[in-house]
């Protein structure tokens, strides 16, 4: 992966170099003045990027919202109480200064499942795949791979499709859930999602392709979402 670390204290970029180079398949670039780092940021467009938090006058928070689409971000700091402002941004993790090669390595392998599930989102494996549900008095088949999420609405779920379409259906979302197969989660008590369209996610929410809604992340189905999530990425 092509990795970018962008940090005011030298010692933190060496150390950062040394735990890339003991991985052995990730490229890193440095940068020691977030302005010239974050110019390579929007030209590179890397996998991954280490951003320290303070940095003088420059908080690595505020240059947090400027990264590309597509780049992960895990946080560096000495300051603990920066963590909650880093997730809120999506950052994939935090990590406390000084930390472990094993903590890195953690942090590496949450950006890999990512990864993952970002390239197989490219290419869904249930292109031919199809449910049928009953809407009104018809019975209309949908292509698994049209879905985006499906919400529960009372008794009904609302499901949501490419293209903005959405189809109204008098199912429970739990009967719903035993018509489709194991990539489908639910995350939420009225939200489930195909985990091939994850773009990203923290404690709180997901963000998914080819939709502009953040969906929120039960506290009782999280476990289970990031079980299913390192599932789908080994």
């Amino acid at each position: 992966m092509k990795c970018i670390a962008i940090d005011d204290e030298p010692i933190a970029l060496s150390i950062l170099r040394q735990y890339c180079q003991r991985s052995g398949d990730l490229e890193l670039e440095t940068y020691s003045d977030p302005v010239v780092g974050m110019r390579a940021v929007e030209r590179v467009k890397p996998d991954l990027l280490f951003l320290d938090i303070q940095m003088g006058e420059i908080r690595g928070i505020e240059l947090a919202r400027e990264i590309p689409k597509g780049t992960f971000l895990v946080f560096t700091t000495a300051y603990a109480r920066y963590a909650v402002d880093g997730f809120d941004l999506n950052a994939v993790d935090f990590l406390h200064k000084p930390f472990s090669f094993g903590r890195f390595c953690q942090a590496v392998e949450k950006v890999r499942q990512l990864k993952t599930l970002q390239e197989l989102s490219r290419e869904p494996v249930l292109t031919d795949e199809e449910i049928t549900v009953k809407v009104e008095y018809k019975n209309i088949r949908i292509r698994l791979a049209e879905i985006i999420y499906i919400e529960a609405m009372d008794n009904y779920v609302r499901i949501h499709l490419l293209h903005g379409r959405q189809i109204l259906s008098q199912i429970s979302l739990k009967n719903l859930l035993e018509l489709l197969p194991k990539e489908f989660v639910r995350i939420h008590k009225s939200f489930v999602v195909p985990l091939y369209r994850v773009e990203s996610y923290s404690r709180t929410g997901i963000t998914l392709y080819n939709s502009d809604v953040t969906i929120p992340i039960g506290r009782a189905f999280y476990t289970d979402f990031m079980e299913r999530m390192n599932c789908k990425g080994s």
